[in-house]
């Protein structure tokens, strides 16, 4: 079995790189932006002829939500035209392809987490884009997996977690929001819960295929969240809570983003922890 994917140096990307050696049944090929450029299909259709790939795992985005206000032609071109090219080429080869989306699409004005079945509203670039390219997708071709997540973070790539750490290490006071609520989702959980979801394809016969919601369980603040990491990395610290208005940003962040995961957690008889106790699994530097 050959799985290709593309973004590998992101977090997930990554991710995926560190738990490859779990799963020796499995063909992996990695390709970062500069060996797979998704806004050009004859470099995917190029790979996807050397590689001939069962499954594709689509990690590649324009993540930079702020920057994405400004440069909206180019999240457009990553985020929208490029899965729309992956997904013809997929569709060509008869290969699955699993894309991962965002909590972005959703307006965050619910009071109970989204489900699949939620009408998206972004109100943003970012998750404008994120959406338009989900939309092409399902346009494409039948046999798709998109994978919306949330808050994710690793000890690899740039994320909110290393951040914090490094602010930690600088400054004596810290302010985060804390009217933000969702859910911190650690990358390695999300690689395995991808790699399960195509272990489940390879050998069943019933056909799953749709948009799935994947975070870890529980719900944070983003004060939260960085409370419990300085907790975990024993990180000495004046950490105040401010209100969103107080720490304005060009792009509108979703003010409630927790995520249903029922369905995922059914289909794929797939156990996924607290948010908590994954954090608490991560290398944290000494």
């Amino acid at each position: 079995m050959v799985v290709l994917v593309t973004g590998s140096s992101g977090q997930l990307g990554q991710s995926l790189q560190f738990i490859a050696k779990n799963y020796p049944e499995i063909t992996f090929v990695f390709c970062d932006s500069q060996q797979l450029d998704l806004t050009n299909k004859s470099s995917i259709t190029s790979i996807f002829n050397k590689n001939n790939p069962n499954y594709c795992i689509n990690a590649a985005a324009y993540t930079a939500v702020d920057k994405a206000e400004s440069e909206p032609e180019k999240a457009h071109l990553i985020n929208a035209i490029g899965p729309k090219n992956l997904a013809e080429v997929c569709k060509d080869f008869n290969t699955t392809l699993i894309h991962v989306s965002t909590d972005f699409v959703f307006d965050g004005d619910s009071s109970k987490p989204y489900t699949e079945e939620d009408f998206p509203n972004p109100t943003g670039v970012y998750g404008q884009t994120k959406l338009d390219g989900e939309r092409m997708i399902q346009e494409i071709m039948e046999n798709y997996f998109i994978i919306r997540t949330s808050w994710v973070y690793s000890q690899f790539g740039n994320n909110f977690m290393k951040t914090m750490l490094r602010l930690g290490s600088e400054r004596d006071q810290i302010s985060v929001v804390n009217d933000q609520i969702g859910t911190p989702t650690n990358a390695i959980d999300f690689a395995y819960a991808l790699v399960k979801i195509i272990q489940y394809c390879h050998t069943e016969l019933v056909e799953v295929y749709g948009i799935y919601n994947f975070s870890n369980e529980g719900q944070c603040s983003w004060y939260d969240f960085a409370k419990k990491i300085f907790e975990i990395s024993n990180t000495t610290i004046d950490l105040q809570a401010i209100p969103t208005v107080a720490y304005p940003t060009p792009a509108n962040r979703p003010k409630y983003s927790v995520l249903n995961k029922n369905k995922i957690k059914t289909t794929f008889d797939m156990e996924i922890f607290d948010w908590e106790e994954s954090l608490k699994t991560v290398n944290f530097p000494s």
